[in-house]
């Protein structure tokens, strides 16, 4: 069974066409990496996928079962998390926000929400700073926290939107290490303009711009790879030769290849 499937998939809002004839099979414990431009339709995908638009047309699956069924497995990370900073939140309080289904609104959580939730900080390397306020933090510091929340729900699948925007260099590699980390036992899919990840740490991925193009880049040696009859410019083929370290070709034979809109 896929971790997630899309098959024929199209959407558009107020007749303008957003997404055209999707087609995504996403493999248990994979590491796919969403790149494209902006207004490409990439955060529209994941509002698909999490259930918040309605599909009209196509299908998607979550472990087999519809978004709406399925969503307890998906940890979602989104690029603005609306935490105030400035309200005197602990950390703690803030991971535990991740039980939606064990809230008790009148009596607080219970001793297993607080378990799991340090459970959570410790996965993020993160647990002695349980009882720190939300704001004396750092930016990377409050990604980990938010990855966290996201899993006291026991996801089976983690997706994240941006998750290293505003972070320093420092800070985005040490998340995405993490990530790579939890993808032993969880599939993750990022939404990221981070070369680092195409180039580092995803084994897939997909390049969304209207239509979909699908690579499987875990061979990292590799620079280009199918992804159907259309041709088009691409980026990860384009960043995966700019960054190798280990070029197919030799200076006797020059790399054969153009650039076709």
């Amino acid at each position: 069974m896929s971790a997630i499937e899309i098959k024929d998939l199209s959407f558009a809002y107020d007749k303008q066409m957003i997404l055209e004839n999707i087609n995504l099979k996403v493999e248990e414990k994979d590491f796919l990496a969403i790149i494209g431009p902006n207004g490409g339709g990439k955060s529209t995908l994941l509002k698909l996928i999490l259930g918040i638009n309605t599909l009209k047309i196509g299908s998607i699956s979550v472990l087999g079962k519809k978004p709406s069924q399925g969503l307890t497995k998906i940890g979602y990370v989104p690029q603005n998390t609306n935490i105030n900073t400035d309200f005197p939140i602990k950390v703690i309080e803030v991971v535990m926000m991740g039980h939606v289904e064990g809230k008790r609104p009148l009596f607080g959580y219970g001793k297993h929400e607080v378990q799991c939730a340090m459970g959570a900080l410790e996965q993020v390397s993160m647990a002695d700073f349980a009882q720190t306020k939300i704001s004396a933090l750092s930016g990377g510091q409050r990604q980990r926290i938010m990855i966290a929340r996201a899993l006291c729900a026991h996801p089976q699948i983690l997706i994240l939107d941006e998750p290293t925007s505003s972070i320093d260099i420092t800070g985005q590699r040490e998340i995405y290490d993490l990530l790579k980390v939890l993808n032993e036992y969880i599939t993750v899919i990022v939404v990221s303009h981070d070369i680092s990840v195409i180039l580092e740490y995803a084994d897939k991925a997909a390049h969304v711009n209207k239509n979909l193009s699908y690579h499987d880049i875990s061979d990292k040696r590799s620079t280009f790879h199918k992804h159907g009859s259309d041709e088009h410019f691409c980026e990860i083929e384009l960043l995966q030769m700019l960054g190798s370290d280990n070029c197919n070709t030799c200076e006797d034979e020059q790399p054969k290849w153009s650039l076709k809109p």
